[in-house]
């Protein structure tokens, strides 16, 4: 372990441009990039790493392994494309800072429609006012969308909607409340339901929070409460009723986790708390909500999810 956490420090003591020019490292890229876009993949991460300075502080092979994941599925590093994110993780039990795969919402629409089995795939929030009926048996919705698409960006979400088709017809369909989705965003993210929850969610929606303390209010649930509603909606649809082609199955079961330079992933929780200016580029882990506070003054816990867990942590 001592050697471990010595080899971690001297990663990151190594700035990334030089770490990644490494001929070991190169030869690693190489088996998954292939030389040509080697160049390109190795500029695509240092822009990532640059557009969010706490990544400047993680181990270089947990910020190679995320992207190289990510290349391997060929999802894009950009936090503004919001196909994957590498968000950075304290792990106190090793004493670094470590780079986790992240899936986004858009990243799953990316892999489900290349799999070749959906002929329509779509979420999106309904508004309130929009909802006209839905039937829960039949999995039949009518709404009417507000047609100003200003003053519909404006209109709050009264609740969420997933779909999708298979080629050969077989359709699903998912309708969640907003109140239903909060409850799951309660139950599920801790630094949500710690920080008040929905209450403080419609005070800060209303701007009634001090500057002072908008801090507390890290959680993507907090930043960007219908994205992660949307992504939650997809995570349900997919993984409970798609067909989930061998990329999307990994890149589900890797979602959340840091990946190691052989390839196994570590399930850790992410308390964002530590680090709150991270969140405005990255989107957040989702983690069950421990039926107890830890104590910080003790001795840090394993900290460790299987597979199982981390898979159903949104379900």
């Amino acid at each position: 372990m001592a050697v471990q956490n010595s080899l971690a420090g001297r990663h990151q003591k190594m700035g990334l441009t030089a770490y990644l020019t490494q001929d070991a490292v190169k030869k690693q890229i190489n088996s998954v990039v292939g030389g040509k876009n080697g160049t390109r993949f190795i500029s695509s991460i240092v822009s990532a790493v640059q557009t969010t300075p706490a990544l400047q502080e993680c181990t270089n092979p947990s910020i190679l392994s995320a992207a190289l994941l990510g290349e391997a599925l060929n999802l894009s590093p950009s936090p503004h494309l919001g196909q994957f994110y590498m968000v950075p993780f304290d792990n106190k039990k090793k004493g670094v800072k470590e780079a986790q795969f992240q899936l986004g919402y858009k990243g799953y629409i990316q892999l489900a429609e290349r799999s070749g089995y959906y002929k329509k795939l779509n979420v999106l929030a309904i508004k309130e006012g929009e909802l006209l009926r839905y039937d829960p048996l039949n999995e039949e919705i009518e709404v009417e969308l507000i047609e100003d698409d200003i003053l519909r960006e404006e209109t709050p979400a009264m609740g969420y909607y997933a779909m999708f088709e298979y080629e050969n017809g077989f359709r699903k369909a998912m309708y969640w409340s907003k109140k239903k989705m909060l409850a799951h965003a309660e139950k599920y993210s801790p630094a949500f339901s710690r920080n008040g929850g929905g209450k403080s969610l419609e005070l800060l929606e209303q701007g009634k929070i001090p500057e002072k303390e908008l801090w507390k209010y890290s959680s993507f649930w907090f930043k960007d409460f219908d994205g992660m509603a949307m992504k939650t909606m997809l995570r349900q649809l997919i993984s409970k009723w798609g067909i989930m082609s061998i990329d999307l199955q990994t890149a589900v079961t890797k979602d959340m986790a840091v990946i190691h330079e052989d390839g196994s992933a570590e399930y850790v929780e992410n308390d964002m708390e530590d680090q709150p200016e991270v969140v405005a580029e990255q989107e957040l882990k989702e983690a069950p909500k421990q039926t107890k506070e830890p104590d910080r003054t003790s001795e840090e816990p394993d900290g460790q999810m299987s597979m199982e867990e981390a898979f159903f942590a949104e379900s």
